[in-house]
Formats: structure tokens, sequence, C-alpha cells
């Protein structure tokens, strides 16, 4: 009997060191599981965070101003005089000219908004650019023009008029304008050279995404005190009309008004945006 007990108590010590050596091991696969899992949380970000991602900034609903800058494609310094400003400023921009795409696509990098200044026979026509769209042309010859501009001007998002105070006159020519700009997804804006213009009409016939300068030029007078009282006046008109549509030019006087009363325009309340956020 005493060498039965024995033997069974050896059995017994015997599977109790086995489950011992059993436990062990699964208790060790059991830890680097636990240790990989917080290592992993630790360098991962939990699902509900969003990097790189910034809050959406709150809609404005007080009185807009877009300012468009004409004429850009020769002058590479005033181009950088714009771009330091830092504010939403939209370029129109020159086909064909010296700088015309290396500008548009530096504008467009800095975050500034691109268009096309498309240029139209005026009436006096005294210094034409070598390519301008003109009364008589058929749709071909329209689209073959837009084609090339745009490419000298590859980042343009809208259209405006360069001169055109005869062009946009004709029915004719702004109906074989418009649906290329639809086709394209392009905006435009009637810069308003004459009052008998029809190309915004003709623009909104189509479905065209569109605007019109609805306040005066900022510097027809090349005098900071005379484009400060403009800039003034541009301000009043969204104030009263809830938006408003500018256009200056990049001429020393002009950039230094903007400089001097754009930070004025924020302080009274009038937010200044792309003129894309206009048209409608």
């Amino acid at each position: 009997m005493a060498r039965k007990k024995s033997g069974t108590a050896r059995k017994l010590l015997f599977l109790l060191l086995v489950c011992a050596a059993g436990l062990a091991v699964w208790m060790g696969g059991c830890d680097k599981i636990v240790s990989k899992f917080r290592s992993k949380s630790k360098t991962q970000p939990a699902k509900t965070e969003r990097v790189g991602r910034r809050a959406p900034a709150p809609a404005f609903s007080g009185p807009k101003l877009a300012i468009i800058l004409d004429d850009f494609g020769n002058d590479r310094e005033a181009a950088e005089a714009v771009f330091a400003l830092d504010y939403p400023l939209t370029i129109s921009v020159l086909p064909y000219h010296t700088h015309s795409t290396e500008i548009a696509e530096e504008a467009q990098k800095r975050g500034l908004e691109v268009m096309l200044h498309l240029p139209m026979r005026a009436v006096a026509n005294e210094t034409p650019e070598a390519h301008q769209l003109e009364a008589g042309m058929s749709g071909d010859v329209v689209a073959r023009e837009l084609n090339g501009m745009l490419e000298s001007v590859p980042t343009a998002s809208g259209v405006n008029n360069h001169e055109g105070s005869l062009a946009t006159t004709d029915a004719k020519l702004m109906g074989e304008l418009m649906p290329l700009l639809k086709q394209r997804n392009l905006f435009f804006v009637d810069s308003r050279t004459t009052a008998a213009t029809v190309a915004f009409d003709a623009a909104e016939r189509v479905g065209v995404r569109s605007g019109f300068r609805n306040v005066p030029f900022l510097d027809d007078v090349q005098d900071v005190a005379a484009i400060r009282k403009q800039l003034e006046l541009a301000m009043r008109g969204a104030k009263e009309k809830g938006t408003a549509i500018a256009i200056g030019h990049p001429h020393p006087e002009t950039l230094r008004a903007l400089k001097e009363e754009l930070p004025r325009a924020e302080a009274e309340g009038v937010h200044l945006v792309f003129v894309s956020e206009l048209v409608k």
C-alpha cells in the first residue's frame, strides 16, 4: 500500500509540474501579445484623430469683396509684390507674354486664384494684342484662339475680358465663346469696359458661372490717394450690395494702396475672397 501511495504521489507531482510548465508557456505568449498590442497603441494614432487636417473655417455671412488684378504676363517683379501681400487676390494673366505661364503657375502654387485675361477687340483698338477675339470669327476660330490662350495660362479657373469694348457688344461672338467656357468648366467675369456689353447675359444664358465688375475700376487714376478712395468705394459697395467685384492693375501705386488699405477692410468687417466665391 505504501508503494502504491508513493507511486500515485509521484504521478500527481509530475502532472502538476507539467501543468505548471504549460501555464508558464501560455502566460509568456499572452505577455508577448499584450506587449505587442501596447507597443502598437503607443505608435499608432487613434482612429478618431484627423491627422494633418484642419477644421473648416466658419462660413462668413457679412459683406464680401473680390479684387481682380489684371494685365499680368510681363512684369515678374509686380507678380512677386502681389504674392508678398498675402491676401486672397485673383490675378488675371494675359496670354503669350514673356512670363505668362510661369506667373500663372507660381500664383497657383502660392495659393492665389488665376484667371485668363482674354484679349478682345476694343472700339479704339490702339494697342491690340497679337491674338484677340474679333467680331465675325467663326466658332472654330474662337475655339482655336481660346485653346491656345489657355495653354499659355494653364492654371486659369476662370476668364475675364481684356479691353473688349467692341467685342463684348457682339452677341454672336459672345454666343460662340460662352459654350466653350462651359465645356471647360470655366467661370466668366465681365469687366464691363462698356455699358453696352452683352457678355454677362450671354454667359448666364448658357449656364456659365458668371459675375461682373459692380464697383468703379480701382486705378483709372494712377495716384495712391485716388486709389485709396476707390478702394473705400469698393468696400462701401460690398457693404451695400453684400458682395462686390473690383478690378485694378499691378501698378506700383495700386500695390502700395492695397498694402495700406487691405488690413482695414477686414477690420471694418469686409471679408476678402477669391472672385470664384462670388460668381453664380
